[in-house]
């Protein structure tokens, strides 16, 4: 299926120069906001109280969160919970939170803060130790995933496609990574799984273009690499607009009706779904060829018969 096809091949790698320095300049600025603002973490990673409610009817979320700010809790985190009618919130630690009473006040918050009476459900505290583990297994499933990728596109295409898939998709985390860094958006579970999707959608475009390079190599053997790299990029673009195009359908739908739950999540697919459309054509190809991809790591040479001497 295609939604459009182009004739003649597209000179990407003429400007492959230019593509790599805008990448560089624009990883290098989310390291640096990484490494001078930090990421504000959810409760799941710092500690703190959570608090399950349930209402008769479904309640206005901005005079609670009102509510709860006028009482001490202006960094409360108020969102629907499975349903219009069930609400969590998220209280994050601090020195003077009282935690035994946490409950009590949110509680007494809630019911003065007018409308039916809501129904207390769960009441969890979230401890530091466990956010840390928290922290430090996402961490470790991010360089599993790594690591997995690696070996799977060295032992189907050669090494040097895994060294730049690789490349390309650390530069699409560490920049999503950084626009939470820079906005102070809020880094929770939910915007970790949202990372880790997207190292999987990132690199499965990557393939996608080298395997169509790995097709060119062995069916045109005239052309020289910057000009198979061009043909298979060019040739595969409507797919990428088709495939990337309908998923940020879904993911802006998300963004835009799926409420404070699903925002962040949404909110770091969108920018790992952009991204990695430019990581996987724009960088990813001008690193296997600055790394010295060639027609014969593909073609086998064919084996002389002996012939047996009489």
């Amino acid at each position: 299926m295609e939604f459009f096809r182009i004739k003649k091949d597209i000179p990407f790698m003429r400007h492959a120069l230019v593509f790599n320095v805008i990448s560089l300049l624009t990883f290098a600025l989310a390291v640096f906001f990484l490494a001078t603002r930090g990421l504000h973490l959810s409760v799941e990673f710092t500690g703190g109280t959570l608090v399950e409610v349930s209402y008769a009817e479904a309640p206005q979320l901005e005079p609670i969160r009102s509510a709860l700010a006028g009482s001490g809790y202006p960094d409360a985190q108020v969102q629907n919970f499975g349903s219009a009618r069930d609400l969590l919130i998220r209280l994050p630690n601090r020195e003077d939170l009282d935690t035994s009473s946490v409950s009590e006040t949110v509680m007494n918050t809630l019911q003065q803060a007018g409308g039916p009476a809501p129904e207390l459900r769960r009441v969890e505290f979230v401890g530091p130790q466990v956010g840390k583990e928290l922290a430090t297994d996402g961490a470790m499933a991010l360089l599993l995933v790594i690591i997995g990728i690696m070996i799977y596109l060295a032992l189907r295409f050669e090494w040097r496609f895994a060294v730049s898939a690789i490349i390309a998709n650390l530069h699409d985390v560490i920049i999503i990574l950084g626009f939470f860094a820079f906005f102070q958006w809020e880094f929770s579970l939910p915007v970790l799984a949202a990372v880790l999707a997207v190292l999987g959608y990132s690199v499965n475009e990557s393939v996608v273009v080298f395997d169509r390079v790995r097709e060119t190599f062995k069916k045109k053997r005239q052309m020289s690499t910057p000009a198979v790299l061009d043909h298979a990029i060019t040739s595969t673009i409507s797919r990428t607009v088709i495939t990337h195009g309908s998923t940020q359908v879904m993911v802006l739908s998300m963004l835009l009706f799926g409420g404070e739950t699903l925002y962040y999540f949404a909110l770091a697919l969108t920018i790992g779904i952009c991204f990695g459309i430019y990581s996987s054509v724009l960088v990813a190809s001008p690193l296997v060829m600055w790394l010295g991809v060639s027609r014969e790591q593909f073609i086998k040479p064919k084996k002389e018969k002996e012939e047996a001497v009489v």
